[in-house]
């Protein structure tokens, strides 16, 4: 939905089912939902909640979101 492969694109959409899955506990998504977070796609942006979906990804082992908190200087 995020990007449009196979779906129209709707970015609200996506960014509704990255927060579903990351309020589940699933690191990939909690990564993605820091990301539009952050970009503002589908959601207004919000660098704080970005960085808290990111924390909670890299409190799980996310290697990606871990270069993240580290490029914040949060880890």
């Amino acid at each position: 939905l995020l990007n449009g492969q196979g779906v129209a694109k709707n970015e609200a959409e996506g960014a509704k089912w990255f927060r579903k899955a990351a309020e589940q506990g699933y690191a990939d998504a909690q990564l993605n939902l820091g990301v539009v977070l952050t970009n503002g796609q589908g959601v207004a942006k919000d660098k704080v909640e970005a960085a808290q979906w990111f924390c909670k990804a890299a409190e799980q082992g996310h290697e990606q979101a871990q270069a993240i908190m580290r490029q914040l200087g949060m880890l």
